[in-house]
């Protein structure tokens, strides 16, 4: 999971990397060194003060080198035995308030592995209770399910985006998930914000199922951010809550953008429901489906779509700073001005060829940052960044603890590290 900044960010640092939950204590398998010790305190945060100190003591440690501090970095989390079974109401902090979810974990679970784990958003009239209830009966016991419970299914707010963040960081947090291997899935009202939260966040999933949905036209160009993920679309053709050709619009969409999809239309009804449902007989494909998922985590190209409330890291880049642009409410689109509906957003796609060079192509960026790592360039070869068809950076780019440990420290993920990074600055309407 790759989130490094921004509000949404910081509420997801400050779940994945707080010390306890729920009166449960996740110890790290750090060596018992005072290096290890350092490193430890520095990526678990602590006031900027404090953690400025601390990364000093750390660059002047005499054993601090690359190797010694990756491998305390990359020390396994050591996670305790914790509850499993049905868990009908967990609380969760977001923006100081109180949220809950529900969360089953299989009776077979061992903290010794990884596993992947479901994130389901119910719909209007429903609770992650709920949709736990529902769920469980047809889950083997190989996932890990978790479902949050928002007011009315109101899944497309600013709120319902932190809360879905905050429990994917909570439940990472407590049991040994496989970050490769978490999932969005939604229906309804929980279906407009699996497209809604997936598209932001596409590179923090290894694929997304939305159901009985469908999004406005205007956040069609968000799309072009499941590049890497694959989608699932269920639908019923009887659906008359949510229009079928909601999602036969954002299939042809996605068809015309070259994005891995599967889409299902079923003729199942439901007594009081009619087409607008998930039919337990869809289950089981979906499952084989997430079966053989697994993201795909530093593809060689990245594209990404921001309007301005979202400028967030997304895989190995981040848009720093823009021109003008949309801007979304809390409410998402409730307001739709002229930015909004002409959809001018920012957007990136970055591109790393076999001669250690990045091709970028940028439109309403001022400034971007690429982070890099051995396995996306070689760190011994003049590395050059091209933007726009003109030379934005090219020389050598030299990796450093301090960038390595600040990076960490910004986000949770410590399966993927990025010891460099270049900051590129463009002119203006880019």
């Amino acid at each position: 999971m790759k989130l490094r900044s921004a509000p949404f960010c910081c509420l997801f640092q400050a779940v994945c990397w707080g010390v306890m939950f729920f009166g449960l204590q996740t110890a790290f398998a750090l060596e018992p060194s005072p290096l290890g010790s350092l490193v430890r305190d520095y990526i678990r945060g602590g006031s900027a003060e404090s953690s400025q100190e601390i990364l000093q003591a750390i660059l002047q440690h005499p054993d601090a080198n690359f190797h010694t501090v990756e491998a305390a970095i990359r020390q396994a989390p050591r996670y305790s035995n914790a509850p499993v079974g049905a868990q009908p109401k967990r609380l969760v902090t977001v923006r100081g308030q109180d949220a809950s979810f529900a969360l089953y974990v299989p009776p077979t679970y061992t903290p010794e592995r990884a596993y992947p784990l479901i994130v389901c958003l119910h719909g209007a009239g429903f609770t992650g209770e709920a949709y736990l209830d529902r769920w469980v009966p047809r889950l083997e016991n190989r996932y890990i399910l978790a479902c949050p419970t928002i007011s009315m299914g109101a899944w497309w707010t600013r709120f319902g985006e932190d809360l879905t963040l905050a429990v994917l960081g909570n439940v990472s947090e407590e049991y040994h998930i496989d970050p490769d291997r978490v999932f969005l899935t939604g229906m309804s009202n929980g279906g407009i914000g699996t497209w809604i939260i997936g598209m932001h966040h596409a590179d923090i999933f290894a694929g997304i199922a939305p159901m009985a949905s469908g999004i406005d036209d205007v956040l069609f160009p968000f799309l072009a951010n499941l590049t890497q993920t694959p989608v699932y679309v269920i639908h019923g053709a009887e659906d008359q809550v949510m229009p079928v050709e909601l999602s036969r619009n954002l299939v042809k969409e996605m068809t015309r953008l070259g994005i891995p999809h599967l889409y299902h239309e079923h003729q199942w009804t439901h007594p009081h429901a009619g087409g607008h449902f998930f039919p337990r007989q869809e289950l089981p494909e979906l499952i084989a489906w997430f079966d053989q998922q697994r993201q795909m985590s530093l593809p060689r190209k990245v594209t990404v779509v921001r309007d301005a409330t979202h400028l967030t890291p997304f895989s190995w880049v981040r848009i720093d700073s823009t021109d003008q642009i949309a801007a979304f409410t809390e409410n998402l689109i409730d307001s739709r001005d002229e930015m909004i509906t002409g959809g001018i957003f920012a957007k990136l796609h970055a591109e790393i060829t076999t001669s250690n060079t990045i091709v970028v192509t940028a439109n309403r960026i001022r400034r971007y940052t690429v982070f890099l790592n051995q396995d996306l360039v070689d760190f011994s070869k003049p590395v050059t960044v091209e933007t726009n068809g003109k030379i934005s950076f090219e020389g050598m780019v030299e990796p450093s603890i301090e960038t390595l440990l600040q990076e960490v420290r910004s986000g949770p993920d410590t399966h993927i590290l990025f010891p460099a990074k270049l900051i590129i600055n463009l002119p203006s309407f880019q």
